[in-house]
């Protein structure tokens, strides 16, 4: 056995090792990084620099910048102009979460914190109109998909560091086109979801009952501050905290779009002056950065960097090629994807996925379509009662509507690993 294999059966012992009580993969990942140099006689300073800087620099700055609009209460107000928008209007309310979710995740917010917001709204959406649980449940999360891969977000953020390291070969336009295509497919299933209900007849002609307006302001999750919420120093939400939040959100963004600047630092240069014009409390804005996935993401690429110069994704390669044939290669890795994410960390497992997605693009896929199946492939199945996804669902359903709404997720959960990566291979994989 070579060093290489034994990384690999590493690599696949770590993923296991998450079903125990107590083991953090990113830890884990730390760890075994070190124990597999150790035996190889690879240099610890060797190992640090397959640490993602970049990646750290890029998701502090993003979340940091959502963790201001978040805490001030701008984000809140965002989400109530949303339901007062779309009063009394019945395809447009079914249609909130999906566009919150979307515009969650597409400034940054992570899918676990965008799906702890987006939740409630759904539920309580469904519960005070009589609208199908799974259906407003699954447009939410649908929302928070199409907006992952955003410029902006973590998984786009991801997609383009590891095409840009493993040299995938994306065109200029590669980052714009994978948030095109996850846009699409959101908008796709949330289109077919609203179509099902609307041909069994779950959807009413009318709203009787006024919309609730003060829904999105009155959730959140691990006892933290909600969105319409001040944490402590934070300022009374007005004309000025807005115009402060929102021109600099316009700003990172024209600024990382038109004149091609960092977005990561960008963000973090606006946090520092939006915290000093708004006497924000920055040591609450720190706090809700997200320290677990910088672990979870920066521990798994700094082991994988390592698997690299060992030459073990090589070796994977080999073993997952189907000769003469590219594009059932990309499928099987899809499934693998989506089989592996059912209840593991999709991001966790998009990233270790990442590494495989040059060789099948060597043999003729489109970049961009490769990239875009496997990251599709590793969210498409996670509305699942298994994962954090589900469970924040659930745990936003009122308890009487949990043991059918359960039912209802597993069942949608079991239906997407069969035939998700698959759907999502067609449609996307040639692009």
């Amino acid at each position: 056995m070579t060093i290489a294999d034994l990384s690999i059966i590493v690599l696949l012992l770590l993923f296991v090792a998450t079903t125990l009580r107590g083991f953090n993969l990113g830890l884990g990942a730390f760890a075994a990084a070190f124990c597999i140099a150790l035996v190889d006689g690879v240099p610890t300073e060797e190992v640090t620099g397959f640490f993602p800087a970049d990646f750290f620099v890029l998701v502090v700055g993003v979340t940091a910048l959502f963790a201001v609009a978040q805490m001030n209460g701008t984000l809140g107000w965002m989400l109530d102009l949303l339901l007062r928008l779309v009063r009394g209007k019945v395809v447009l309310v079914a249609l909130v979460p999906f566009v919150a979710g979307a515009l969650l995740a597409a400034v940054g917010t992570l899918p676990a914190a965008a799906t702890a917001i987006v939740a409630p709204i759904a539920l309580g959406l469904s519960a005070r109109y009589g609208l199908p649980a799974l259906m407003m449940a699954v447009l939410g999360i649908m929302g928070i998909l199409s907006g992952l891969l955003s410029p902006l977000a973590v998984y786009g953020v991801t997609a383009r560091q590891q095409a840009e390291s493993l040299a995938v070969g994306l065109p200029d336009s590669g980052p714009l086109t994978l948030f095109a295509g996850s846009l699409l497919a959101g908008v796709l299933v949330c289109a077919a979801a609203l179509v099902t209900a609307r041909v069994m007849g779950l959807l009413p002609s009318e709203l009787s009952t006024a919309p609730v307006g003060g829904g999105a302001t009155s959730v959140g999750s691990g006892g933290e501050a909600s969105p319409g919420e001040h944490g402590d120093g934070t300022p009374e939400l007005d004309g000025y905290t807005r115009v402060v939040t929102l021109t600099g959100m316009a700003a990172v963004l024209g600024l990382a779009v038109g004149l091609d600047l960092n977005i990561g630092y960008l963000g973090i240069t606006v946090a520092c002056l939006q915290m000093v014009l708004l006497r924000m409390d920055p040591g609450a804005a720190v706090a809700r950065l997200p320290w677990g996935i910088v672990l979870l993401i920066g521990g798994l690429l700094t082991y994988i960097g390592l698997m690299q110069e060992l030459g073990a994704f090589t070796r994977i390669s080999e073993l997952l090629t189907i000769e003469s044939s590219a594009m059932l290669t990309l499928l099987l890795l899809c499934y693998i994807a989506g089989i592996t994410s059912f209840a593991a960390s999709s991001i966790a497992v998009f990233v270790t996925a990442m590494p495989l997605v040059p060789a099948v693009v060597e043999a003729g896929v489109s970049p961009v379509g490769a990239v875009l199946a496997v990251a599709l492939s590793s969210v498409v199945v996670d509305i699942n009662p298994l994962g954090i996804t589900g469970g924040l669902i659930l745990g936003a359903a009122e308890e009487d509507a949990r043991p059918a709404l359960f039912r209802q997720l597993m069942t949608y959960g079991l239906i997407s690993v069969l035939v998700g990566p698959l759907i999502v291979w067609a449609a996307f994989g040639w692009w």
